[in-house]
């Protein structure tokens, strides 16, 4: 099996570290959240991103691989296995309320890295088993509206005003967090309704993707309430909470600031690689499945992650992800980064 493949075993080192802290107590607990948020952030401080891509021979041999895919099919039940392990480790443990907090924050981890983002990935396939695999994966984030607003409304409209997944300039990450929760899940409900109508059918009834998501989740919410009590449930929706947090927090520091422009004929220019940041931080690249070489997703939403393309046009970021997040939660210092690197952009525009 070629190196490229097996680097992206490494983001499973999150769940092995997951099941260690729902199985124990103390200061592992916090181990992944260190990974996440300490070491790969100042390991990419230090790293040089590495904008190469595959040669076309190698790019063949990366489409051809199932085991890519396998990676990601693997995702699924690691990730209902280590939240059946969250939920039913609470009753025989006397948890201090760091620990507590730390248990929580590595569900919502894992809710963001595979549930919502493997979960993105496998939600741009055509075929049905995948699509119903990504559902199954933000279900366990109890975002599945994310599934029909993010393919068939954000890549659409990113980088324009319609868009609400889209920062715009000047905006603050926490200002941003409510119009994009908002007004994601409105547009969401808008466009399955419209799918709804064109299919023939009632709107309001089983037809319709969002009734049949809110019935998946609510169900998901009361079977969870039976089974492990109302006080786990609590902490199983703050962990949903946190990894749909992380989500938009990628969303907010993926456009920001950047704008297509509109044409004569009142339509947006084809989003292109300079509408989407860019980062080829090697860290985040792999732990994200490619997720921050975001530029080329949006040129071509159709490519998988394995073959995901650097465009020496698209603007990069300064670090990758995850040190990208953090800054964007210390709103001058990312308004001092970031708005530097727009202005300097149009420039060159």
């Amino acid at each position: 099996m070629q190196a490229r493949v097996l680097k992206f075993f490494i983001p499973f080192v999150f769940f092995a570290t997951a099941i260690n802290a729902f199985a124990t107590q103390g200061w592992a607990i916090g181990i992944p959240l260190a990974i996440a948020w300490w070491l790969i952030p100042l390991l990419e401080l230090f790293i040089k991103p590495n904008p190469a891509n595959l040669s076309q021979a190698e790019e063949e041999m990366a489409k051809k691989s199932r085991v890519y895919d396998w990676l990601l099919y693997l995702v699924v039940p690691l990730q209902y296995a280590c939240l059946y392990l969250f939920l039913s480790t609470w009753e025989n443990n006397s948890y201090t309320i760091f620990e507590t907090a730390g248990r929580i924050a590595v569900m919502g981890l894992l809710c963001g890295v595979f549930g919502i983002n493997v979960g993105h990935e496998l939600g741009h396939r055509v075929k049905r088993v995948e699509q119903t695999l990504a559902k199954s994966l933000l279900l366990t984030s109890l975002y599945m509206h994310f599934f029909t607003e993010h393919n068939k409304g954000h890549h659409k409209r990113v980088a324009t005003p319609e868009d609400p997944s889209s920062a715009r300039y000047g905006e603050m990450v926490y200002l941003f967090y409510f119009r994009t929760i908002i007004f994601s899940y409105l547009s969401a409900w808008h466009i399955a309704n419209e799918e709804t109508r064109k299919k023939e059918k009632k709107v309001v009834s089983v037809h319709n993707e969002m009734i049949q998501f809110h019935i998946l989740q609510a169900s998901f919410v009361v079977l969870i309430f039976f089974l492990f009590g109302w006080l786990v449930t609590i902490y199983y929706l703050l962990a949903a909470a946190i990894g749909i947090m992380l989500l938009e927090t990628v969303n907010y520091i993926e456009h920001y600031g950047l704008k297509r422009n509109k044409l004569a004929d009142g339509k947006y220019e084809r989003t292109m690689p300079v509408h989407s940041w860019n980062s080829d931080h090697v860290i985040g690249r792999i732990f994200l499945f490619e997720l921050s070489r975001h530029s080329d997703h949006h040129y071509l939403a159709s490519r998988k992650y394995q073959i995901l393309k650097h465009h020496d046009n698209s603007p990069q970021m300064p670090t990758g992800y995850p040190g990208m997040m953090i800054l964007a939660l210390i709103t001058p210092a990312w308004f001092y980064v970031m708005n530097r690197r727009i202005k300097q952009l149009t420039k060159e525009g």
